[in-house]
């Protein structure tokens, strides 16, 4: 009998599986983080890939915007801010001359809730401005081959100098985070964004994948039509350490993030899971079953027809995002569901799709503290109290013999069955 932990909330949950059932605990390869952090973002800053050099770039009295990412990421916005207006100040820009756009998308971020993502000292120095995907300060560049019309920030727009900031990891219908999605949608109108993320509905646009996929490709025109300067990405590992910065041209940028992101998210296993025990490393990532999707999402491409999912997290405050819910009550089919994203994309309704279609393949156990009301009578899951219990109930499901993978890291890791044909 193997037994280990799952981060839940801000504990830990055991669970114990017989030996002869386990096909592995699946964990993301350990990266450490940087010694010093600034350090190495300075670095990145100062051997730019397939640019110029910042200093190069930027000019006296130029106007610089600079694009960081809003509260619903773990990106270490202060320290990405730190070095680069170091650089900046070293370049002979003036503070008043440099704009701070947090680029919230669809997401809606209250003006105090800037000074808990910004430190009070950037704050104080320039001016910072949270981006309103609905406002008329918008501007048409064009319109790209998948008919999206692109409409951005204004001031990004008009700035002399665009910069983009953010972290690289795996996203469930853009392939990966950071990159291209700096623009659209962080700093996008509310039509452009609905456009693009209709294609969601797509077959290639999943978790670790670019080829083909059309929300990734529809980001990339969009950037493209932004015409960025300069980009400065990082790569995080579970804890939230800097493992590396990339910075300099965009596309390069993203790539080589994306490589990193590989390296340390992408886990081969020997086969298909008939049970799959998945977290998504406790708090504050399983603070609402709409954040801890992510965890079901990594494991569904190495799910047996029927399986079953063992979903651990907390969900301290619920469901977590109104949208979510009210899609997941309204829509009773995929058909009808997928016709509203097209119609009428909204932030929230994509995961209530999500969950929905990861329904018609598996089942799904959740260990949480969530009601059952919610958890059963709305989302449609099963429930156990104790992940030792969930797995008496998977194997009602899936038999004695039933194969078990446990992913205690959902929200950063990708298994990926080593033999595609093996059951």
């Amino acid at each position: 009998m193997v037994e280990t932990w799952l981060f839940f909330g801000k504990t830990e949950i055991p669970v114990r599986i017989p030996d002869e059932n386990l096909i592995g605990i699946v964990e993301p390869p350990l990266r450490e983080g940087s010694s010093n952090p600034k350090e190495e973002i300075l670095r990145a800053i100062e051997n730019p890939l397939g640019s110029q050099r910042l200093e190069e770039i930027v000019k006296p009295g130029k106007r610089i915007a600079i694009v960081v990412d809003d509260n619903t990421r773990t990106t270490p916005n202060n320290l990405i801010l730190q070095s680069l207006l170091q650089k900046l100040e070293q370049s002979g820009i003036r503070n008043e001359d440099i704009t701070i756009i947090i680029g919230c998308g669809m997401h809606s971020m209250k003006h105090e809730d800037s000074q808990n993502l910004i430190d009070e000292i950037v704050i104080g120095k320039v001016k910072t401005l949270i981006h309103d995907c609905n406002s008329q300060d918008l501007v048409f560049l064009g319109t790209t081959s998948f008919g999206t019309k692109v409409y951005v920030n204004k001031v990004f727009a008009d700035a002399d100098v665009r910069i983009l900031t953010g972290d690289v990891g795996l996203h469930y219908y853009a392939g990966y985070s950071g990159g291209r999605k700096s623009v659209l949608p962080a700093i996008a109108g509310a039509t452009t964004i609905k456009s693009n993320h209709a294609f969601l509905l797509n077959a290639n646009a999943r978790t670790g994948n670019l080829d083909g996929n059309p929300v990734h490709l529809d980001m990339e025109e969009a950037a493209s039509l932004a015409k960025v300067d300069f980009a400065l990405n990082v790569v995080l590992n579970t804890r939230g350490e800097v493992v590396k910065a990339f910075a300099g041209d965009l596309d390069q940028v993203f790539f080589e993030s994306v490589k990193l992101v590989d390296e340390i998210s992408k886990v081969t296993i020997e086969r298909k899971a008939d049970i799959a025990i998945v977290g998504v490393g406790g708090h504050p990532h399983d603070n609402s079953l709409y954040k801890s999707y992510k965890g079901i999402d990594s494991v569904l491409g190495v799910m047996s027809n029927n399986g079953v999912i063992i979903l651990a997290a907390e969900c301290s405050e619920g469901y977590g995002e109104r949208v979510f819910y009210d899609w997941t009550m309204k829509f009773k089919s995929i058909v009808e569901i997928e016709r509203e994203i097209k119609r009428n994309f909204a932030i929230g309704g994509h995961v209530a799709y999500y969950l929905m279609r990861a329904l018609e393949g598996v089942k799904i156990i959740l260990v949480s503290i969530m009601p059952d009301y919610y958890a059963t009578g709305v989302f449609r899951l099963r429930t156990a109290k104790t992940l030792n219990s969930a797995v008496d109930a998977a194997f009602r499901i899936t038999g004695r013999k039933g194969k078990i993978l446990v992913v205690p890291h959902g929200e950063a890791t990708l298994p990926i069955v080593k033999t595609q044909n093996q059951i």
